[in-house]
């Protein structure tokens, strides 16, 4: 069932769970994320960044594509459009029929990210959608700026920030980054300002850089109140690993069983990842447990 994401955090947020928002841009990786989904009987994010579409994962192809297959299921599918900051794309996406638009104003100041954000929850939500925002700034595992307190997401500076815009959630910045963590080292999370966030704001919150952060650190973010976790990284690495195993199993294997080889691994991983953020087992035939069973 395809439905908006604010739906699916909404429920995630009053039970103290998170979601997975898995970036995918073919079939294989959107068809394995929305199967583990059926087989886990979770909720499941479908993520697309501008630059995905741009490149390779073009929203003419891919965006009936998955809707298709999310209306198919029998568990809650959301689309998303991660880190939307082009005023066009994010209205293409609007158009189109995104269950999800996550608007990333925080390179700016306050007043700035303010004003944007606002424009396209006005845009966004006569039509159900969900809107994310950003305040604070998630950076870069490969230049390290993720360890910059001026950086993170302040509270009381959150708490105007959703009073002004009226977003669905709000991405926070505790120490995480996007991209690959050098190797062998974990982010340190400032679990205690996340505490805080969430009983400031009392909503969905969203940990961007999910990526490589770790399952102790993804567990505890969890217990923190974080309740959606974008991967995008560790979904494509997994990928990748099995296609060049495959490879290396079978040269003379053919391009369709390197595919499948992938498309059963992102699966794999995403089943796993469901259970470390307590997805897992929420919905049945499309409909939330009973409340005594949550």
């Amino acid at each position: 069932m395809y439905i908006s994401m604010k739906d699916i955090l909404g429920h995630a947020h009053r039970h103290n769970y998170a979601v997975m928002a898995m970036n995918s841009i073919n079939m294989e990786m959107a068809r394995a994320a929305i199967n583990a989904a059926e087989e886990e009987c979770s909720a499941i994010i479908i993520n697309i960044g501008p630059g995905q579409m741009a490149k390779h994962a073009h929203a003419s192809e891919m965006v009936p594509m998955i809707i298709n297959m999310a209306k198919r299921a029998t568990v809650p599918i959301s689309l998303n459009l991660d880190h939307g900051q082009d005023f066009k794309v994010i209205c293409d996406c609007i158009n189109n029929g995104f269950s999800g638009i996550m608007i990333d104003a925080s390179i700016f100041a306050f007043e700035e990210n303010v004003r944007r954000t606002q424009i396209i929850c006005d845009l966004a939500h006569p039509l159900g959608i969900c809107v994310e925002g950003e305040l604070g700034h998630v950076g870069q595992a490969n230049i390290g700026d993720e360890k910059d307190i001026d950086l993170y997401t302040n509270p009381d500076q959150a708490k105007k920030f959703i009073e002004m815009t009226g977003v669905d959630a709000l991405a926070v910045a505790i120490g995480t980054a996007h991209g690959m963590y050098p190797e062998c080292k974990l982010p340190k999370l400032d679990f205690v300002r996340l505490a805080l966030l969430k009983d400031r704001l009392d909503m969905p919150l969203v940990l961007h850089g999910g990526s490589g952060a770790g399952e102790e650190n993804l567990r505890k973010a969890v217990d923190c109140g974080i309740n959606k976790i974008n991967v995008c990284t560790d979904a494509f690495q997994v990928a990748k690993n099995a296609v060049l195993a495959k490879v290396k199993e079978a040269p003379e294997t053919d391009y369709m069983n390197l595919c499948m080889a992938a498309e059963a691994a992102v699966k794999q991983f995403v089943k796993e990842y469901m259970h470390i953020i307590g997805s897992n087992n929420r919905y049945v035939f499309g409909k939330a447990k009973i409340e005594t069973n949550e």
